[in-house]
């Protein structure tokens, strides 16, 4: 019993931020699965996504500022592919990844001028950073609700691409960019989508983990962006499920690294085992093996 009540607090945290991984891996997996791009900018919109709501809490009120959150971080998204990588849709790889980084640093920059370089304090949001009793642990009312709510868009999504024309469409371009759009699929309309569902998926993340670690500097994305690249490689990139499953190993290992006092190597402990997998399967646990068209 004593065992259970000194470790469940580090399992539900590692299930908890397993969450707001994989709601952030997700952006990056379906970026790179449609444009072979891995999105640099991805982990500086989620920092973006906490700056909007403190400073909009400080003129309207929650219930406002939230969803104008998301729909200001969604156009984020979109204004960056549409000014940084559509113009360069045809250029070589190599300009699109520094153009990413261009951004990155831009969104960096301009949080670090509009904050003058000073932590912010999250607001507290109602219900969700009230404290609740899980058995012998007490935890934050967003640690239970983060993987409900993470299962919950997932499964929404799958059925989206699943279902829908326009997922239908976004298999089709990942599948084969250039007969897609010899076929007339609107490529640009898809790649925006694309955008669109992973700063919405960043933004969601962004409030559950800034109501945990309530703390927003110009770099708080970074190593939350940093992990959930790992977990989306880790799962296979291009792969939504294997994101999200890679998300959550990666949550709960650094978790019980930390429970068992080894808190300085937790960071260390993620991408050691990155490696180990990639050594073993390049392609991350359920990527597909590439294939060369001839």
């Amino acid at each position: 019993m004593d065992f259970l009540s000194k470790n469940l607090p580090y399992l539900l945290a590692g299930i908890s931020v397993g969450g707001q991984y994989a709601l952030i891996a997700i952006g990056y997996t379906m970026v790179y699965g449609i444009l072979r791009l891995i999105n640099f900018a991805h982990g500086d919109i989620f920092t973006v996504a906490g700056l909007i709501l403190i400073y909009a809490t400080t003129i309207l009120p929650l219930y406002i500022s939230i969803p104008l959150t998301l729909v200001a971080t969604v156009a984020l998204g979109y204004i960056v592919e549409r000014a940084a990588y559509k113009p360069l849709r045809n250029a070589p790889r190599m300009s699109v990844m520094i153009s990413a980084i261009g951004v990155s640093y831009l969104l960096q920059n301009l949080a670090l001028y509009i904050t003058g370089g000073l932590a912010q304090t999250y607001p507290a949001i109602p219900f969700i950073s009230n404290t609740i009793s899980v058995g012998p642990a007490t935890t934050k009312v967003v640690t239970v609700i983060t993987p409900i709510l993470t299962i919950i868009l997932v499964i929404a999504l799958m059925q989206l691409i699943g279902h829908t024309k326009i997922g239908m469409a976004m298999r089709a371009v990942a599948n084969d960019f250039e007969t897609s759009r010899l076929m007339g699929i609107k490529v640009d309309t898809v790649i925006s989508m694309t955008f669109i569902i992973g700063s919405f998926l960043a933004a969601v993340g962004s409030i559950l983990y800034f109501a945990n670690y309530p703390s927003v500097i110009p770099t708080s994305g970074a190593m939350p962006g940093l992990k959930a690249f790992v977990a989306a490689v880790f799962g296979g990139i291009g792969s939504i499920p294997g994101a999200v499953i890679g998300a959550f190993i990666i949550g709960i290992s650094e978790n019980i690294i930390k429970g068992l006092g080894w808190t300085t190597f937790s960071d260390a402990f993620t991408f050691a085992l990155l490696i180990i997998v990639l050594l073993v399967k390049p392609t991350g646990l359920f990527g597909e093996k590439a294939t060369d068209k001839v």
